[in-house]
């Protein structure tokens, strides 16, 4: 066990350029596309396309790309089910902040649960979408198509290009793909 831990202790804090300079420009390209568009094209017409949540998708799915958590399938159902149940929750106890903004955090937690397709920044979605102020709250649900499926679509096609472009890099990852196959052919 000492063996084994002192292993995974060594590998983790290892550093690896490579990953280091892909995760960059990864998550520098997508979230750059994004801004670009938000401040240039978006604010013209006083839309928004930038939420803090997608800075913590970056993080998933340019820097921990093997994670669960990263996968196409957490990425978009995430944060739609999340952004579906904060502008559910805003329209019903939108008036009462302190009450809207745990519970649209609460039950996205539950729906992406519920949808196997847990991805933290989806709890943010829900939150950004009760607390994000006027201009988010007035989208109503259009806010899941505009900031939140064009967003995603933006960085997951960014994630496609540029996760894959090292040999040692894969993105969604085969494995987890795999694996959902298999839990799906023993429940039957």
């Amino acid at each position: 066990m000492y063996r084994r831990t002192r292993y995974l202790l060594y590998k983790e804090t290892l550093v690896d350029f490579s990953e280091h300079f892909w995760a960059f420009i990864g998550s520098f390209i997508g979230l750059g596309i994004i801004s670009f568009l938000h401040f240039k094209e978006f604010s013209k017409q006083d839309l928004t396309l930038l939420v803090g949540s997608f800075g913590a998708s970056c993080v998933l799915i340019y820097g921990a790309i093997g994670s669960p958590l990263a996968q196409p399938k957490n990425l978009f159902f995430g944060h739609i089910i999340s952004a579906i149940i904060g502008v559910t929750v805003y329209k019903l106890f939108g008036q009462y902040v302190w009450v809207a903004a745990p519970l649209a955090v609460s039950l996205s937690i539950i729906g992406m649960q519920m949808a196997k397709s847990l991805h933290p920044p989806g709890g943010a979605t829900a939150l950004i979408a009760v607390t994000g102020g006027n201009s988010i709250t007035s989208l109503g649900y259009e806010y899941v198509f505009s900031p939140i499926i064009t967003g995603v679509s933006i960085l997951f096609i960014v994630a496609i290009i540029f996760n894959n472009i090292p040999h040692k890099r894969q993105y969604p990852v085969k494995s987890y793909i795999n694996i959902y196959k298999v839990r799906r052919r023993k429940i039957r």
